[in-house]
């Protein structure tokens, strides 16, 4: 069963450094088959489901920090990209929020984060968030995991897209 495994805060700001090619012999030895990655930061596909807690203590042992990881099943990743309502905007400007469980979000806080320019979507197991003025100065995108209360790793559609595409080859 095809799987998109998240990481989060791995290869940022030179901290938590795993390169891919570490992560992915390293999944192998979990049961993982044919991991794929796209990118540095903690994204891969594979064709055999993983325990995201397992992949977690097994990067603390041999790295000595331990991530969020998330396992999402392909048919809930495919089915979390589907639900994007907006049209196809740039991809680098719309991030989508995986929660790792069902979430209550906080939307009165939200609107008194959100800029006149960001508009948000909340839904079922995702926050889609489309941020022009990029998402590095936006004070929503800061504070969206605590809005959600359950952890969150947000992916831009560029990255969304290449993983779809990745499962559906």
């Amino acid at each position: 069963m095809k799987s998109v495994i998240l990481l989060r805060g791995i290869n940022v700001g030179g901290h938590g450094k795993l390169p891919m090619k570490e992560l992915c012999a390293l999944l192998e030895t979990l049961g993982a088959a044919n991991p794929r990655s796209y990118i540095q930061s903690g994204n891969v596909v594979i064709d055999r489901v993983v325990n995201a807690e397992d992949v977690e203590a097994a990067i603390e042992e041999v790295k000595g920090f331990r991530p969020r990881v998330m396992v999402i099943s392909a048919d809930e990743f495919r089915e979390i990209a589907a639900q994007n309502p907006f049209d196809e905007p740039e991809g680098k400007l719309l991030h989508i929020w995986f929660a790792s469980a069902a979430f209550t979000f906080d939307q009165e806080k939200a609107a008194s984060l959100q800029a006149v320019s960001e508009v948000l979507h909340i839904g079922a197991r995702a926050i889609y968030l489309y941020a022009p003025d990029g998402i590095g100065r936006s004070k929503l995108a800061e504070k969206m995991e605590r809005l959600a209360g359950v952890p969150c790793t947000a992916r831009n559609m560029n990255t969304v897209r290449k993983l779809l595409e990745m499962l559906d080859a």
